[in-house]
């Protein structure tokens, strides 16, 4: 995992596609937890039903987050994501079955994950690195989630990559330290499935192992039904819209004649995005922050130059807005961010 030091865009919005597993394997937990007619509501809610999602490779992200907010809000237990994402069993990943085929480390599995969001999902940007003995996979929190939602996101992957991981090397593995960047709570779930020591009040959100653990050997047995592999046959909206503002970086249009651009009225182009569960312009500071933290972390241009590369005239606009992304002005993200080894 050297080679993958570094920063990952990884966050998905709105209807980019999901591995649609990931809603399968929520609803099912949800009807078990919060019982049959929540989880009828919510595939009302959701505009399609069991069957039809049981055939489907890919549904949108803002379906899975919203089962998943569901689950958070009416559950009384406050460590449910660290619960779900220990319910997961390696069969049930349907489109990732047939890459983890051809590996033979369970290293290999985890680059392919963070390599590939389409495949496996993601609600979050990351940041990879190496420091001394251990493997460090770091949440920045790009799309202002509130950190009770962040938080019960990150302990779900959290537990269900450390579950995988355990079904795929059939042997025990265990996550040497958690990073929350919330007060201090119960953790008493997480800290028994995981063997990991919590830390609270922490900057970012993070976790990390041993990196001897990534040269496990895979000894799961794959069935050949599994490998046929797929991949999302459409491009979203949410896809589209994103690439025409990098594409107009670093000065966007407004929003009346970028919908103007796509032949969409302005309100057809409100209503779309908000549907999706976003708007343009959190997509345009998605956009920005994103490039923000890659120029950022290379360490070879002033904040004065990335202010300008960025589009912004006056850098303490540009200073105020990063700190509005992510909680701290550059140059004190790129003291807590940069990576090891370089």
């Amino acid at each position: 995992m050297q080679q993958e030091s570094g920063y990952k865009a990884n966050m998905m919005v709105g209807d980019q596609c999901y591995p649609a597993f990931e809603l399968r394997n929520l609803l099912n937990f949800i009807e078990t937890h919060l019982g049959e007619t929540v989880a009828a509501d919510i595939y009302i809610k959701l505009g399609l039903g069991p069957s039809e999602l049981n055939a489907m490779k890919f549904v949108y992200v803002w379906q899975v987050e919203f089962a998943m907010e569901q689950l958070r809000l009416l559950s009384p237990d406050k460590e449910i994501g660290a619960r779900l994402g220990t319910s997961y069993q390696v069969e049930s990943l349907d489109v990732l079955l047939p890459f983890f085929d051809q590996f033979t480390t369970l290293g290999q599995c985890l680059k392919f994950v963070i390599q590939n969001p389409d495949l496996a999902g993601s609600f979050a940007d990351t940041l990879v690195r190496i420091e001394d003995d251990k493997l460090w996979v770091r949440w920045l929190n790009t799309g202002k989630v509130s950190a009770d939602k962040f938080s019960f996101q990150f302990q779900h992957s959290v537990c269900a990559l450390l579950g995988a991981a355990r079904q795929l090397v059939d042997t025990p593995v265990f996550i040497d330290q958690i990073h929350l960047a919330l007060p201090s709570c119960n953790t008493d779930y997480l800290t028994q499935e995981t063997g990991a020591t919590i830390k609270f009040d922490c900057d970012f959100f993070e976790w990390g192992l041993n990196i001897a653990i990534l040269d496990k050997p895979l000894a799961y047995q794959f069935k050949q039904a599994n490998i046929e592999k797929v991949a999302p046959d459409s491009i979203s909206f949410i896809d589209k819209v994103l690439t025409a503002i990098r594409h107009s970086m670093p000065n966007p249009p407004k929003l009346e004649p970028f919908a103007l651009s796509i032949h969409m009225s302005e309100r057809s182009f409100r209503r779309k995005l908000s549907a999706a569960g976003t708007s343009y312009q959190k997509l345009i500071d998605q956009v920005r922050c994103q490039a923000a933290i890659n120029l950022i972390l290379t360490d070879t241009m002033s904040i004065e130059d990335i202010a300008e590369t960025l589009g912004y005239g006056d850098v303490s606009h540009f200073r105020q807005s990063f700190k509005h992304w992510l909680g701290y002005p550059p140059g004190h993200f790129l003291r807590l961010n940069q990576l090891a080894n370089q």
